[in-house]
């Protein structure tokens, strides 16, 4: 029986880690189409959408079927409900990559803005956290999950101060209302990409050390002491 379940749980985590390729691959697209004025790359990412959700359907399965076939205890059980969680985060940080690509093509019907945002430093955090996160569910690294929690508080940030510049520029020319309000959304969306990663790291964290941290920020961006 306890063959029969690692194979399963191989079997998942190749799944999960394809689709978190896939999803790294989401974000890289929609930012570099924001980045570029690339309506063409835009249109892949929204595309590419269908893709991911079929294969976070296989992977919610797979955890399923673990449960219902060989119920898990103790590590076993914590990784599959993990696998759960991030496979959800995975699914909802694609849809939040095709919306930056939706936002991005109704953006480039306009004529640039030449205030100068900082959506190109926020996608680039957004990605690294995402990166780091999922490489640290593979090789279960939680220090590295507790970095990546710390590094949420600036994404915050930038978005707040994306905002303040939005409002400023609407006030100055509401002539381009339209294409600023694409600006705030993908700032926002860059934003949730963030969060979620944020989650991925936090599902670590308690996958490895058995400690729920989601409602407790402080702990979750600092690593427990080493005699702890």
């Amino acid at each position: 029986m306890r063959v029969h379940l690692q194979r399963d749980v191989e079997k998942l985590k190749r799944r999960l880690l394809a689709l978190s390729t896939e999803v790294e691959e989401d974000v890289r697209m929609a930012a570099r189409a924001i980045a570029t004025r690339d309506a063409a790359l835009a249109r892949q990412v929204v595309e590419r959408e269908t893709q991911t959700n079929a294969m976070e359907v296989d992977v919610e399965e797979d955890c399923l079927k673990i449960l219902a076939l060989h119920q898990p205890v103790a590590g076993d059980l914590r990784y599959i409900v993990a696998a759960l969680k991030i496979d959800r985060d995975l699914e909802r940080i694609a849809d939040l990559a095709a919306h930056i690509a939706e936002r991005g093509l109704a953006l480039f019907a306009e004529p640039p803005l030449d205030v100068p945002f900082r959506l190109d430093e926020m996608a680039e955090k957004a990605e690294a956290m995402l990166k780091k996160a999922l490489d640290a569910f593979v090789s279960l690294n939680s220090a590295a999950a507790h970095e990546v929690c710390a590094v949420d508080g600036e994404i915050n940030a930038i978005k707040k101060d994306t905002f303040r510049q939005v409002r400023k520029s609407v006030l100055a020319d509401p002539a381009r209302f339209d294409a600023l309000m694409q600006v705030m959304h993908v700032a926002r969306h860059l934003e949730r990409i963030a969060d979620h990663a944020t989650n991925i790291a936090e599902d670590l964290i308690y996958l490895v050390e058995g400690r729920i941290v989601r409602h407790t920020p402080e702990v979750a961006a600092a690593p427990p002491a080493p005699d702890a």
